[in-house]
């Protein structure tokens, strides 16, 4: 939504201050538009494997959606490991097996249908809980192995938008470019009568405007919130990880799950007192 809005007041501070003393219809010269986009995306294609453009194509449409990760989020994911650990340290641990092996089918998984529909998260959360259920774990080397596969994960979330940021800062110099081969044909008119050509070099300069109004005004935008998002998506697996570890160290689940909470940022983390709550209001259902 804000990217939106942001993009109407870029266009308003740019196209609107022009139209009042210039023509708008100046500005509109397609072939350049065309050049401009052809070579960002070319650029684009050139610069990557097949993997990263569908996995950037792939992201830049969920920068429209708000963020899934909030307040509400993290309480049902710290909600639902205190009622697998809780479990656990009722019945044992073979009695979160089938849980884990089935989350889809699972009770206690069922009543957190938004963490069962994030599959890496999912699948990170019963991975290490079926490690727990094999036994004999080393905290210290588990702790080891979850450091390693959030920094895979880290990288492979930013890398959408190292290459949109990458297509940013490529943008204004294929604007240049565009600008070039207008110069280039202005000078092969150069009998023209001045208004012909003065017309002529503005149409050229268009693809320079462009270039940097591209760039800086509506893909380096979308690149900064694909990054912001992949810091986000990060959170979720440090909380996992701080609340797993905790009850593997011996902890109780009451005092894990603070663990895990003690990981979120000031604004989506719940008071102790509203997490408290929570967990006693879902548990009585």
């Amino acid at each position: 939504m804000f990217l939106i809005v942001g993009y109407v007041i870029i266009l308003a501070a740019s196209l609107g201050t022009y139209s009042v003393h210039g023509s708008l219809l100046a500005l509109w010269v397609p072939l350049e538009y065309l050049a401009i986009i052809g070579l960002t995306i070319g650029g684009f294609v050139a610069g990557n494997n097949i993997k990263v453009i569908k996995a950037t194509v792939a992201a830049v449409p969920g920068v429209l959606k708000g963020s899934p990760y909030n307040k509400a989020y993290y309480v049902d994911a710290l909600a639902l490991l205190f009622e697998i650990l809780s479990k656990v340290r009722k019945e044992g641990l073979m009695s979160i097996e089938g849980d884990v092996e089935n989350p889809e089918s699972s009770p206690i998984f069922g009543k957190y249908p938004n963490i069962v529909a994030d599959h890496h998260v999912l699948e990170f959360m019963t991975d290490y809980l079926r490690m727990m259920v094999g036994g004999n774990l080393n905290t210290v080397e588990i702790e080891s192995l979850m450091d390693v596969e959030l920094e895979t994960h880290h990288h492979e979330a930013v890398e959408p938008a190292h290459v949109v940021s990458k297509v940013a800062d490529a943008t204004p110099a294929f604007g240049i470019v565009v600008a070039v081969m207008g110069v280039v044909n202005v000078m092969g008119s150069v009998g023209e009568p001045p208004a012909v050509l003065g017309k002529m070099i503005g149409g050229a300069l268009v693809g320079t405007f462009l270039g940097i109004l591209v760039s800086y005004g509506f893909v380096a935008p979308v690149a900064g919130l694909l990054d912001q998002r992949a810091q986000e998506s990060g959170t979720i697996f440090k909380t996992i990880k701080m609340v797993l570890l905790a009850s593997m160290s011996g902890y109780a689940p009451q005092v894990a799950i603070e663990f895990g909470r003690k990981t979120l940022g000031a604004h989506d983390r719940p008071s102790f007192s509203e997490l408290e709550e929570e967990l006693k209001a879902r548990k009585g259902k």
